[in-house]
């Protein structure tokens, strides 16, 4: 078992930045890969970045990728998500999810929110024009 608590979301002008913390409980925290996803009002959560156990491989949605970082420290039991160039479209809710080690046959990330077995509560990410 596996919780997870995200912290860092706030208010931010677009084109601004954040960056996103998930603290995990736990002693196997690097057997786990893990994922940011996010859900906006009225629409379906969306995978924004995600990270292999060592934090060797990531992934990126394409709507992200050369202004988000996904980043991990297992010794600290935390993944990272620094969002620059921030858009007002991206106000949503931010979900880390973790991704047990079992489940490496079938790749060691996934981009599905059916992929991840521990979800943590979110926080809220407000970008204004």
């Amino acid at each position: 078992q596996v919780q997870l608590v995200e912290s860092g979301g706030g208010l931010v002008q677009a084109g601004g930045s954040l960056r996103l913390s998930c603290a995990a409980s736990g002693r196997t925290f690097s057997s786990y890969a893990m994922g940011w996803f996010r859900q906006a009002p009225g629409k379906e959560r969306e995978f924004v970045a995600a990270i292999s156990w060592s934090g060797g491989s990531t992934d990126y949605g394409d709507s992200v990728k050369g202004r988000f970082t996904i980043s991990r420290d297992n010794a600290k039991n935390t993944v990272y998500l620094q969002m620059n160039s921030l858009k007002p479209e991206e106000t949503a809710v931010y979900y880390c999810a973790a991704r047990r080690a079992a489940r490496a046959a079938l790749g060691v990330m996934s981009r599905l929110k059916g992929g991840y077995d521990y979800w943590g509560q979110g926080t809220q990410v407000t970008v204004s024009s």
